[in-house]
């Protein structure tokens, strides 16, 4: 089976990537994935777009978030009109709150921090908090608002990544895992997999949690990429009650159009064990109560856990990979996946469709790490 590009990994990062590509004209593309494509972090996230809050420690990286939220605009309508599919882009920006007095000294610290880089934020007081979200909880001291930290119904966004995929000629192999990379005179030509050789002119490795269980003839990759397991919940209410994202130092929830309000999220280091448990179901709910004191005693209308890929300095790895001219890696995005895929996309094909180069895969090249990279 050969063709132009091969994908390794139908996350949202991979159908992003394939997108591009196929309105690039980069040939014949197929998906390859280890098990239902769009199955681990992309279907368990929360879709939150928020470079602000998120990736507020490093300019660098703050500038790479607001690129790419900078494209969803766009991203959604082109989707819309591909396949039909809303991905609910919400435009109506992100709360965070301090209960006490040291999470406020934190908040207005950032506040000052943001302020100097030109951030859009504003510094609320509680009383502005509650006139904002009514339900908010009393205890609310202050807060900061991002008017430009968003969010979108990531399901729905596979679902219209995967419909374009489908309806665009893109072949798509699921419950096929990928274990190594194939050589030939010292060039990679495809791909090893469980249900026989793939061969591919061009690969990408967007294999996300995953990524470090491939090699290369039996070697492991130049870096390493492992699994923080992250759990959710969702809870049904009527209708609409909350209008915006709302963080707290110990969890956020995540209103959606049909009345859903998604509370997240764990953060945990127990490698593959993508399972939810008791203590972080419980954590989860005292962490929306919190938030939204209504919230609690509601029934737990579905629970899940994904794995969220993380290199060792939390840093996503786009670029190509150091000695292989025809491999390129989309991974490492931990919890900005869904917020970066728009611009990761970009970069990766403009690389390889037009060996375009690009700041991004100079500052999160693979390079950065030597052979013995390791989690610190």
């Amino acid at each position: 089976m050969n063709s132009e590009v091969l994908i390794i990994g139908g996350g949202v990062i991979g159908l992003s990537i394939a997108r591009d590509l196929q309105k690039k004209g980069a040939g014949r593309i197929t998906i390859v994935d280890r098990g239902p494509i769009g199955a681990e972090a992309s279907w368990a996230a929360a879709g939150m777009l928020a470079p602000n809050i998120e990736t507020d420690t490093s300019e660098d990286f703050h500038r790479f978030g607001i690129e790419s939220l900078e494209l969803y605009p766009d991203f959604s309508a082109a989707l819309l009109d591909e396949t039909g599919i809303d991905i609910e882009l919400d435009r109506s920006g992100t709360l965070c709150l301090a209960f006490d007095e040291p999470e406020a000294a934190e908040l207005r610290s950032v506040h000052e921090r943001q302020r100097l880089r030109n951030v859009r934020v504003e510094h609320l007081s509680g009383a502005d908090v509650r006139d904002l979200e009514p339900l908010v909880s009393p205890m609310i001291s202050e807060a900061l608002f991002y008017p430009n930290d968003w969010q979108v119904e990531n399901r729905k966004l596979f679902a219209a990544l995967r419909k374009f995929a489908e309806t665009n000629g893109i072949e798509i192999i699921e419950n096929a895992e990928v274990s190594e990379l194939l050589t030939y005179g010292g060039r990679i030509v495809g791909a090893k997999s469980s249900i026989g050789d793939l061969r591919a002119k061009v690969i990408v490795i967007a294999t996300g949690a995953w990524t470090s269980l491939i090699k290369i003839g039996g070697l492991a990759l130049p870096f390493i990429v492992r699994p923080i397991r992250g759990q959710m919940i969702s809870l049904k209410t009527n209708s609409r009650q909350i209008r915006r994202v709302i963080y707290s130092p110990r969890g956020y929830v995540v209103p959606r159009a049909d009345g859903r309000v998604l509370v997240g999220a764990t953060v945990e280091d127990v490698g593959f064990e993508n399972v939810t448990t008791p203590e972080g179901i419980k954590s989860l709910m005292d962490a929306g109560a919190e938030i939204i004191p209504r919230l609690k005693g509601l029934a737990v209308a579905e629970r899940w856990a994904g794995l969220r890929p993380f290199a060792a300095d939390g840093l996503p790895l786009i670029g190509d990979l150091p000695g292989h001219e025809n491999v390129f890696v989309a991974t490492a995005h931990y919890r900005n996946g869904i917020l970066l895929a728009p611009k990761t996309a970009q970069v990766i094909s403009d690389r390889i469709v037009d060996g375009v180069s690009s700041r991004l895969l100079e500052l999160y090249g693979c390079g950065r790490f030597s052979s013995a990279a390791g989690v610190r």
